[in-house]
């Protein structure tokens, strides 16, 4: 492509059509093995957001790595670390973009592995939704039970319940009824405002981006339709402060502050602070910008934050 061709309007007017667009952050999790990083993969491929040399490559990874036979492994476009592809799992947090005619998004895959839950709760904590992922051969497993109240307990009021690997039961649709009815009756009292289950095989592609020719009987939205229309709370300032610290600020002995974007909530000077990690507390001194200090700074803001106390 020859960027001296390109139309400078045609390419502002492209740009601005897709920072109109709201964002959805959402995660996926569940029991390990249970397909998040495959989904992922798919959800990369089918909306068309890798480019030639990524494709090549995945298909010599799959080659190297891969656990699905002669096939593409979707799963290794998320796992990047060696371990991940050696053994075949998900450790840390991998956090990807993608875009459709109507919205964007940022997915987190988290680890299924019950020593990672730490790391799965990490991904939880900025998400407006969840997809909660069960393998259809083995129902609700322990891991799928825990990371369901972890994702209750954060304050994610919505969730897909994704039944994957209905492939390798036939497309049954009584085992994917049974497991919906199993999970409804687990989660009655974890408060979501939206459960939608989805029956799905992430390898093949049935009912993420298309529905497919396999499963006739369901009727609903595939995964893509969902999360295209879901509606969320917006509303990011009445919610909990919360500032993920991307950089301890110290230019010099005299200076100590906290920068990042304030994800939600607001904050003032005087306002008491909790650090999610080690439960310290303090209260802020001052909230430091470029342009100066500030009386209050809400969601969305790129700010400094100095404390009362060294934490």
């Amino acid at each position: 492509m020859n960027i001296e061709n390109l139309d400078p309007a045609a390419f502002t007017e492209y740009l601005a059509r897709h920072e109109k667009k709201s964002l959805l952050r959402f995660l996926t999790c569940g029991s390990v093995d249970d397909g998040k990083s495959t989904l992922i993969g798919r959800l990369l491929y089918d909306t068309k957001l890798l480019f030639e040399d990524q494709l090549k490559s995945l298909e010599r990874d799959s080659r190297k790595h891969g656990t699905v036979g002669e096939d593409i492994d979707f799963a290794l476009l998320v796992d990047g670390l060696e371990a991940e592809r050696e053994q075949g799992i998900t450790i840390d947090v991998a956090y990807r973009f993608f875009a459709t005619d109507r919205r964007k998004f940022i997915v987190a895959d988290t680890p299924g592995h019950e020593q990672y839950t730490r790391n799965m709760a990490t991904g939880a904590s900025n998400s407006d939704l969840a997809v909660i992922l069960v393998d259809s051969r083995y129902g609700i497993l322990p891991q799928t039970r825990r990371h369901s109240f972890i994702v209750s307990l954060l304050g994610i009021r919505h969730v897909v319940l994704a039944v994957n690997k209905i492939d390798l039961v036939g497309y049954g649709q009584e085992i994917f009824h049974r497991i919906v009815a199993d999970y409804t009756a687990f989660a009655a009292d974890f408060g979501f405002e939206t459960l939608v289950p989805i029956p799905m095989s992430a390898r093949f592609g049935d009912n993420v981006l298309d529905h497919g020719t396999h499963m006739p009987w369901y009727k609903g939205p595939t995964l893509v339709q969902h999360l295209e229309t879901v509606k969320v709370d917006e509303d990011t300032l009445e919610k909990p402060f919360r500032l993920p610290v991307q950089w301890v600020n110290r230019p010099n002995l005299d200076f100590r502050g906290f920068s990042g974007t304030i994800a939600s909530g607001s904050i003032r000077p005087g306002d008491p602070i909790v650090v999610a990690k080690s439960g310290r507390a303090s209260t802020v001194k001052a909230i430091v910008t470029f342009d100066g200090d500030l009386d209050e700074a809400g969601a969305g803001e790129a700010v400094t934050l100095t404390l009362a106390d060294e934490i």
